[in-house]
């Protein structure tokens, strides 16, 4: 006697009329039931995501916005250091110009004048002082209102005058 064997084969059915238009991804997309899913509560999968989404926005920060800040940073930096710069190349050439200007004669003669006194001979020296400031705070009452009101007008009167300071 010979065994005879047979194979069962699954068939899917033919596909409905009503299923015309319908993704064929149903199957993928459909809401699984709680007794057939892997872990039965969806906690720690939040939660696994919450620390993948904070770990991804802590990578782009580091990747993205801490070296865009530094940018900024060397940037007004370099700003700085460039004003910096021009202010120490300009005082460089102040300086020169009165190195050059200490290598001449007439130099060295008003430079002696001015720190030491010097005096060539047949010279005489005089001296001037110029006047104090008056002062500015006078006290209330009757004579020294009118005097300070003279001295604002004369203080005025200095100051709109061309080349009076």
């Amino acid at each position: 006697m010979s065994e005879a064997r047979t194979t069962t084969l699954i068939r899917k059915p033919p596909r409905a009329a009503a299923d015309a238009g319908r993704s064929r991804l149903g199957d993928l997309t459909r809401p699984i039931a709680r007794a057939q899913r892997i872990t039965k509560n969806r906690r720690p999968a939040l939660l696994l995501g919450a620390v993948g989404l904070v770990v991804a926005i802590a990578i782009g920060a580091a990747l993205f916005g801490l070296p865009v800040r530094t940018w900024f940073a060397q940037d007004d930096q370099i700003g700085r250091l460039e004003n910096e710069l021009a202010e120490l190349q300009e005082v460089n050439t102040e300086l020169q110009h009165e190195v050059d200007v200490l290598q001449t004669p007439d130099g060295i003669i008003a430079a002696a004048r001015e720190a030491l006194g010097f005096i060539q001979s047949g010279e005489r020296r005089q001296t001037i002082v110029g006047m104090p400031d008056l002062p500015a705070d006078l006290p209330t009452g009757w004579p020294y209102g009118p005097a300070e009101a003279i001295i604002d007008l004369r203080t005025a009167a200095a100051s709109s005058q061309p080349g009076g300071g």
